[in-house]
């Protein structure tokens, strides 16, 4: 579990220097090739990364369940993020962009659903919440610090440096995995490749996978209206680096206490708090016209997430059968990376008709997430203390 969290970590940080580091690339090269205006540019380059990848991790949790070999598909799919992101260097237009965004896809397709069957598999049902609070807050700790660095680097030593050490950052997440994260043992039974089998994906998944979804495309909106909302704070990409930090930071506080009480009281309520916390934080970001109240929302934003992420993924991973965890947190996965992808394209978009629309937008589907998770959702502690 420590050495998928340690994977987990550099692999977030070489990803999240790119959030403040790919609006300024955009505008400092040509895009003679497409015609639109910067924000929605933005918005699609993380909208090809993330809707390949949510494509993807259904067929490569399929393929972790055939080949019982997680460990080297992580390694897989980390070894093609470095080399995306090396490639990032030599980009000379926009288009060069797209094709490197839609190899990043595919490897971080190859990289998680891998990752979190392994966390099912080797986690217990007791402690399982606090487990996916580690796991996912040493990924907090990633992304926290990939803006701040993205930005000091961007502004000290330029673009060149900036992907290098992104790269570097994944590396290390790829030695991490080779070092210390067992392999399974391969199984002596023969079994066909099967995306799809009777009783995997039940409303109970499906539910969780849309409320990944939400939280991920509420806390990811901003990234493309980065010149938008310096303008309202009068801030540089240092100031919109330390919004992202803000948010990251106040989950790394929260996510393993939280999860771990996901194991004593329950999953579903702390769930269902969250994405209600998230609809008026979400909104009010709209109403921020300085740093520190961009700040401040995107710390309750946090919050939010804290409450959400690891009791999710530890319900999901309760939900699991056996044979079947690549696929069932595939799910989950497929989830939260679709709202990575389609939170800053729904916000490219819309923008142009209105600043606050996005903000507002997301928070109604919080509201409705939360309904979903009250309706469809087994509460899995109180499930497992009546057996």
């Amino acid at each position: 579990m420590w050495a998928l969290s340690l994977a987990r970590m550099g692999d977030a940080v070489g990803n999240s220097v790119l959030f403040v580091v790919l609006p300024l690339y955009v505008s400092a090269l040509p895009h003679p090739l497409v015609s639109a205006h910067e924000p929605l540019l933005v918005a699609v380059l993380i909208a090809v990364f993330g809707f390949l990848s949510a494509i993807m991790q259904p067929v490569t949790g399929a393929l972790s369940d055939w080949t019982h070999r997680p460990k080297l598909l992580i390694q897989i799919g980390l070894g093609i993020m470095i080399a995306a992101t090396v490639g990032f260097i030599w980009a000379g237009q926009y288009v060069d962009l797209l094709w490197l965004r839609v190899v990043q896809g595919i490897g971080l397709a190859f990289t998680v659903p891998a990752s979190l069957a392994l966390m099912a598999i080797g986690t217990r049902h007791g402690t399982r919440g606090g487990s996916m609070g580690i796991f996912t807050t040493m990924r907090i700790v990633g992304f926290s610090m990939g803006p701040l660095l993205g930005g000091f680097l961007l502004v000290h030593f330029g673009f060149s440096a900036t992907f290098g050490v992104a790269a570097g950052l994944v590396a290390l997440g790829i030695a991490a995995v080779g070092v210390w994260v067992p392999e399974q043992s391969p199984s002596s039974e023969r079994r066909k490749f099967r995306l799809v089998e009777p009783g995997l994906f039940t409303p109970g998944i499906l539910a969780i996978a849309t409320a990944a979804l939400v939280m991920a495309a509420a806390f990811s909106e901003i990234v493309p209206l980065e010149k938008q909302i310096n303008a309202h704070t009068g801030e540089t990409a240092v100031g919109f680096g330390l919004s992202f930090t803000a948010l990251m930071l106040s989950r790394l506080l929260l996510q393993f206490p939280l999860g771990r009480l996901s194991d004593h009281i329950g999953r579903k309520p702390l769930v269902i708090a969250g994405l209600l916390i998230l609809a008026p934080a979400t909104a009010l970001l709209a109403t921020a016209h300085s740093t520190w109240a961009l700040a401040g929302w995107r710390v309750m934003q946090g919050v939010a997430a804290a409450a959400i992420a690891a009791p999710a993924f530890a319900i999901a991973g309760d939900l699991a059968k056996g044979g079947g965890e690549g696929r069932q947190m595939s799910a989950t996965t497929m989830g939260f990376t679709m709202g990575l992808a389609l939170g800053p394209l729904l916000a490219g978009w819309l923008v142009s008709y209105s600043f606050e629309l996005p903000f507002i937008i997301t928070a109604v589907l919080c509201i409705a997430s939360a309904a979903a998770i009250f309706r469809f959702v087994p509460e899995t502690v109180q499930r497992a203390g009546r057996r």
